[in-house]
């Protein structure tokens, strides 16, 4: 992978393929770059595609800093300033595509189109979870979070293989497990629950949120694909879809189909915290 300087540590990324618009492909939580390995080889044929590892996240850097929404912003934000990119195509998964949505509506006429799977569209409430969900999401933000995340790694040793479909290969967990070896590595995976915007806290992500979504309602000249999973809970709910298609512009909305557990379908019991 190559790397580049950003503020005071470092990004890698993938780079393949060439054309004049760059497609950049955002992971979300708790992936890689290594998420897209099976979709960059159907689009390098057509575009230049580049998938940076999130700061503190993959192979990328991981410097003292906590990791909020903002955080990963500004560390973006100095990734695509040093490759120079200018227009792009946004494709974008979970806090990938907050993330390049925010970047949209920040750089307004520097956005090509977006495709997102399972992303935040709106700000979310508690009441969008079921029961199982909510609880378990409150828990993140408590120290039993730290001891779910931290000290079990549950999102890579648990939600991650659950939320594949046949399971996950165990060449694929590995590099999913390598870059949070120990408690420390693995604050990235906590700070990210903590900053679902959830009955408007925290208020700065929420106000984010609902920035990048009047862009996508006010873009009728940029093309967008929203893809939806089976089952859809949590911010890939029927009642959310169903409002995007109402209130965003030029939006196509296509099923890709069943996938394994989703982690607002999960209990949070005692199993749970043992085996993650």
């Amino acid at each position: 992978m190559a790397t580049v300087e950003v503020h005071d540590s470092f990004m890698a990324y993938t780079e393949v393929g060439r054309g004049t618009v760059p497609v950049v492909f955002l992971h979300g939580n708790p992936t890689s770059s290594y998420l897209w390995r099976k979709v960059v080889p159907h689009v390098e044929g057509q575009a230049r595609c580049l998938a940076p590892d999130l700061i503190g996240m993959g192979a990328s850097g991981k410097p003292d800093i906590g990791y909020r929404f903002a955080d990963h912003v500004s560390y973006l934000d100095a990734w695509f300033d040093a490759l120079g990119l200018a227009e792009i195509v946004i494709v974008g998964h979970d806090w990938g595509g907050a993330l390049g949505l925010d970047w949209a509506a920040r750089h307004p006429g520097r956005v090509r189109g977006a495709a997102l799977v399972e992303t935040f569209l709106r700000p979310m409430r508690w009441a969008d979870y079921p029961p199982q969900g909510a609880e378990l999401f409150r828990s993140f933000r408590s120290p039993k979070g730290e001891e779910m995340i931290l000290q079990n790694n549950m999102f890579i040793e648990f939600n991650l293989p659950r939320g594949v479909t046949g399971g996950l290969a165990t060449d694929d967990h590995d590099v999913y497990r390598a870059p949070y070896p120990d408690p420390a590595s693995r604050r990235p995976l906590l700070a990210w629950p903590r900053e679902i915007p959830i009955d408007g806290e925290p208020a700065d992500v929420h106000e984010r949120v609902l920035a990048y979504g009047r862009w996508m309602a006010d873009t009728p000249q940029v093309p967008k694909l929203v893809m939806t999973v089976e089952p859809g809970v949590g911010m890939g709910s029927p009642e959310t879809v169903a409002w995007a298609k109402e209130t965003f512009a030029n939006v196509e909305v296509e099923s890709v189909g069943a996938v394994g557990v989703p982690i607002a379908a999960l209990p949070v019991s005692s199993d749970l915290r043992r085996r993650s």
